[in-house]
């Protein structure tokens, strides 16, 4: 693995989408990136302090149901719901995308993945677009932030 200075950055929402949907299997993680994450390739529950079996992650695969609906608003949702992670993990965290084998579920059903190939950055501009894009849509939706 490369460090994480070599990653590529995505710019645009629209290149994200463009990437998911080109590749299956992608997840987006919000961490110090994967220098940090991928020396133990564990998550730990923030409740317990149990460490769980792979990476914390949310998948960016479009699920079936979605059908015909614009992908670059599943995408800006994924990245919406969890916008809130930099501010409340401290500084350093930001998401990226990599592409893993789920291999359990964390306590919150968030995905737990291993064999963590980074893919790339996500640059604060798409986080922007992401929320721009989520306050379009015909209903309110908020983060889904605990406090």
């Amino acid at each position: 693995m490369s460090g994480s200075d070599d990653l590529p950055v995505v710019r645009t929402l629209a290149e994200l989408t463009e990437l998911v949907e080109r590749h299956q299997g992608l997840y987006v993680r919000w961490s110090r990136g994967p220098e940090t994450d991928l020396r133990d390739v564990s998550s730990t529950d923030d409740l317990t302090g149990v460490p769980m079996p792979g990476l914390s992650a949310n998948p960016l695969d479009v699920e079936d149901w979605w059908e015909d609906r614009p992908v670059r608003v599943w995408v800006a949702r994924r990245l919406h719901d969890y916008a809130h992670l930099p501010h409340e993990k401290g500084p350093g965290v930001r998401a990226w995308v990599l592409a893993g084998k789920e291999t359990s579920r964390g306590p919150d059903n968030e995905p737990l993945v291993t064999d963590a190939r980074p893919m790339c950055w996500i640059d604060q501009q798409v986080i922007d677009e992401a929320k721009a894009e989520v306050s379009r849509q015909e209903n309110p939706w908020g983060p889904l932030r605990r406090s």
